[in-house]
């Protein structure tokens, strides 16, 4: 596998012999002093250039970064479905080697560059042949950080899990299987991953990412709460699934009264009791029930 000295030089000398390419920056984890180094890091590149269409009519250049396992053109795919792309803006490359480097490679016009450059702070410039790129601040997360909800947004965020939860509960009683995971993975843990983000913000005075996806939530929960959470994934079957049902509900009542504890907001304990209760009376009915309560 090719050090980051040798992915650097090797982007660089592209760009420093190739004139349509006139400026070089770089964003993405690579930026962020907070975030962990490790093997499958990507290469964040964006080169500012002249002009892109040469760039995506002769796609040979793209080889002198090394040997491809596989490469994506999202703006190309984005474009097959309908989705209205302007190529003599920007286009975009990402490319997994064979030796497991990854560049997510991004041309871009100055036009363009100048638009969005500044909005980034995780952007650090790496080469500029002539003085396009504004001047910015050293790089910072704070842009990622964990935002402290208002009371609004944590009594939607209770409302929306404790009543989707019945959607679950019914989905299992139907051996709608397909439905019930969906309606758990995309409601109720979004609203769980909502309420853990703002959890871990609290405890950190809002001054710290949870990563994207909460992919730092292991770092940042202490053990036993990171014992529920991943109690809270659940394989296909139903006894199994139900049982992590109930862990989510005990770890999201806890960090929720905690956040509200501390931000002066009124949990809802009684939508909190009564669908427990529901969810206790759903698992339990007979397939051929004829009526739930």
């Amino acid at each position: 596998m090719r050090s980051e000295k040798e992915m650097f030089d090797l982007i660089l000398g592209v760009a420093k012999k190739d004139e349509r390419i006139r400026a070089v920056y770089m964003n993405g984890s690579r930026t962020n002093p907070n975030a962990p180094k490790d093997i499958f890091q990507d290469y964040d590149i964006v080169y500012v250039v002249t002009e892109t269409a040469s760039f995506i009519k002769d796609k040979t250049w793209i080889h002198t970064f090394g040997d491809l396992l596989m490469i994506q053109e999202p703006d190309k795919n984005n474009e097959s479905v309908g989705i209205n792309m302007d190529f003599d803006k920007s286009y975009g490359y990402l490319m997994l080697f064979t030796d497991g480097n990854r560049i997510d490679l991004h041309i871009e016009t100055k036009d363009t560059m100048i638009e969005g450059y500044v909005n980034d702070k995780l952007t650090v410039p790496l080469l500029d042949k002539d003085n396009i790129l504004p001047l910015i601040s050293p790089p910072a997360d704070i842009d990622y950080h964990v935002k402290e909800p208002t009371e609004s947004m944590f009594m939607s965020c209770c409302s929306d899990f404790w009543w989707c939860l019945q959607n679950v509960a019914k989905g299992i009683w139907r051996d709608e299987l397909p439905y019930a995971k969906q309606m758990f993975e995309h409601v109720i843990r979004v609203r769980l991953d909502e309420m853990v983000s703002w959890w871990i913000g609290l405890k950190h005075d809002f001054h710290v990412s949870t990563g994207k996806m909460g992919k730092y939530f292991k770092k940042y929960l202490p053990e036993p709460y990171w014992k529920m959470y991943e109690k809270t994934y659940s394989d296909n079957d139903y006894d199994n699934f139900w049982n992590s049902i109930f862990v989510t509900c005990e770890l999201f009542r806890t960090l929720a009264e905690d956040v509200a504890d501390h931000l002066l907001f009124t949990y809802p304990i009684d939508d909190d009791t009564n669908m427990t209760k529901y969810l206790k009376r759903v698992r339990n009915l007979p397939f051929d029930a004829k009526e739930i309560l």
